[in-house]
Protein backbone atom coordinates (compact mmCIF):
# COMPACT_ATOMS: atom_id res chain seq x y z
CA UNK A 1 0.00 0.00 0.00
CA UNK A 2 1.14 3.65 -0.87
CA UNK A 3 -0.25 7.02 -1.52
CA UNK A 4 1.72 8.42 -4.50
CA UNK A 5 2.66 11.75 -3.75
CA UNK A 6 -0.24 14.16 -4.74
CA UNK A 7 2.07 16.42 -7.27
CA UNK A 8 2.55 12.92 -9.11
CA UNK A 9 -1.05 12.28 -9.66
CA UNK A 10 -1.36 13.85 -13.03
CA UNK A 11 1.36 11.81 -14.68
CA UNK A 12 1.41 8.52 -12.95
CA UNK A 13 0.98 5.54 -15.17
CA UNK A 14 -2.19 4.01 -15.69
CA UNK A 15 -1.70 1.00 -13.51
CA UNK A 16 -0.65 3.27 -10.53
CA UNK A 17 -3.78 5.44 -10.72
CA UNK A 18 -5.83 2.34 -10.95
CA UNK A 19 -4.37 0.66 -8.12
CA UNK A 20 -4.32 3.91 -6.49
CA UNK A 21 -8.12 4.44 -6.54
CA UNK A 22 -8.53 0.03 -5.21
CA UNK A 23 -5.79 1.36 -2.56
CA UNK A 24 -8.22 4.47 -0.99
CA UNK A 25 -11.06 1.98 -1.11
CA UNK A 26 -8.96 -0.44 0.70
CA UNK A 27 -7.94 2.00 2.96
CA UNK A 28 -11.71 3.38 3.66
CA UNK A 29 -12.54 -0.17 4.41
CA UNK A 30 -9.81 -0.73 7.13
CA UNK A 31 -10.99 2.56 8.89
CA UNK A 32 -14.11 1.85 8.89
CA UNK A 33 -13.86 -1.89 10.24
CA UNK A 34 -10.73 -1.37 12.18
CA UNK A 35 -10.17 2.21 12.83
CA UNK A 36 -6.80 2.22 11.17
CA UNK A 37 -5.50 1.34 7.72
CA UNK A 38 -2.93 -0.80 9.63
CA UNK A 39 -0.06 -0.64 7.13
CA UNK A 40 2.89 1.11 7.42
CA UNK A 41 3.03 2.99 4.84
CA UNK A 42 -0.66 4.80 5.02
CA UNK A 43 -0.92 4.51 8.32
CA UNK A 44 -0.12 7.95 8.48
CA UNK A 45 -3.02 8.81 6.65
CA UNK A 46 -4.23 8.87 10.87
CA UNK A 47 -1.94 11.71 11.47
CA UNK A 48 -4.37 14.02 10.14
CA UNK A 49 -7.72 14.75 9.93
CA UNK A 50 -9.47 12.32 7.72
CA UNK A 51 -10.69 15.17 5.27
CA UNK A 52 -6.80 14.90 3.79
CA UNK A 53 -7.61 11.50 3.24
CA UNK A 54 -10.82 12.45 1.45
CA UNK A 55 -9.55 15.49 -0.36
CA UNK A 56 -6.61 12.80 -1.74
CA UNK A 57 -9.31 10.60 -2.77
CA UNK A 58 -11.07 13.70 -4.68
CA UNK A 59 -7.83 14.24 -6.86
CA UNK A 60 -7.00 10.54 -7.39
CA UNK A 61 -11.06 10.20 -8.88
CA UNK A 62 -11.18 13.98 -10.69
CA UNK A 63 -7.58 12.66 -12.14
CA UNK A 64 -9.27 9.38 -13.41
CA UNK A 65 -12.35 11.11 -14.63
CA UNK A 66 -10.15 13.50 -16.30
CA UNK A 67 -8.56 10.52 -18.00
CA UNK A 68 -12.03 8.81 -18.97
CA UNK A 69 -11.41 5.71 -16.59
CA UNK A 70 -14.25 4.38 -14.36
CA UNK A 71 -14.66 5.34 -10.83
CA UNK A 72 -17.39 2.90 -8.81
CA UNK A 73 -19.60 5.12 -7.15
CA UNK A 74 -19.79 2.57 -4.37
CA UNK A 75 -15.86 2.86 -3.89
CA UNK A 76 -16.56 6.30 -3.88
CA UNK A 77 -19.26 5.92 -1.01
CA UNK A 78 -17.19 4.15 0.97
CA UNK A 79 -14.38 6.71 1.25
CA UNK A 80 -16.59 9.58 2.04
CA UNK A 81 -18.13 7.62 4.59
CA UNK A 82 -15.23 7.75 6.56
CA UNK A 83 -15.74 11.43 7.43
CA UNK A 84 -19.34 11.99 6.45
CA UNK A 85 -19.19 15.89 7.78
CA UNK A 86 -15.94 16.36 5.37
CA UNK A 87 -14.58 19.22 5.17
CA UNK A 88 -12.50 20.05 2.21
CA UNK A 89 -8.61 20.77 2.15
CA UNK A 90 -7.03 23.52 0.10
CA UNK A 91 -4.58 21.76 -2.39
CA UNK A 92 -1.23 23.03 -0.47
CA UNK A 93 -2.05 22.07 3.07
CA UNK A 94 -3.16 18.53 2.13
CA UNK A 95 -1.33 16.31 4.05
CA UNK A 96 1.58 18.84 4.62
CA UNK A 97 4.81 17.75 6.18
CA UNK A 98 3.94 14.46 5.02
CA UNK A 99 3.77 14.91 1.21
CA UNK A 100 7.14 16.65 0.86
CA UNK A 101 10.28 16.84 -1.04
CA UNK A 102 11.55 13.83 0.68
CA UNK A 103 8.15 12.29 0.08
CA UNK A 104 8.33 13.10 -3.68
CA UNK A 105 11.68 11.89 -3.86
CA UNK A 106 10.51 8.26 -1.96
CA UNK A 107 7.71 8.06 -4.69
CA UNK A 108 10.12 8.83 -7.80
CA UNK A 109 13.04 6.32 -7.32
CA UNK A 110 10.01 3.83 -6.65
CA UNK A 111 9.02 5.08 -10.23
CA UNK A 112 11.98 4.59 -11.25
CA UNK A 113 12.80 1.20 -10.35
CA UNK A 114 9.34 -0.12 -12.13
CA UNK A 115 10.82 1.65 -15.48
CA UNK A 116 14.10 -0.01 -15.55
CA UNK A 117 12.49 -3.10 -14.62
CA UNK A 118 9.67 -2.57 -17.52
CA UNK A 119 6.81 -2.18 -15.61
CA UNK A 120 5.95 1.52 -16.78
CA UNK A 121 6.84 2.31 -20.54
CA UNK A 122 9.61 4.77 -21.37
CA UNK A 123 7.09 7.52 -22.24
CA UNK A 124 5.15 7.44 -18.89
CA UNK A 125 8.86 7.51 -17.13
CA UNK A 126 9.25 10.65 -19.29
CA UNK A 127 6.45 12.11 -17.98
CA UNK A 128 7.19 11.53 -14.46
CA UNK A 129 11.05 13.24 -15.46
CA UNK A 130 9.18 16.01 -16.93
CA UNK A 131 7.43 16.98 -14.02
CA UNK A 132 10.61 16.44 -11.71
CA UNK A 133 12.31 18.80 -13.72
CA UNK A 134 9.88 21.29 -12.35
CA UNK A 135 9.45 20.25 -8.85
CA UNK A 136 13.19 19.82 -8.48
CA UNK A 137 13.76 23.49 -9.50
Amino acid sequence: MRLWHKDMLAVLPREQLVAQWRELSAIAGNILTKGTPNHILVNKVMDYDLDHFIAYATLVRDEMSRRKYRTMDSVWKKIISVKPDYQPVSYNDLFADWMNYTYWMICYYNLKEKWMCGGISSEDWHNIEKLDEVVSA
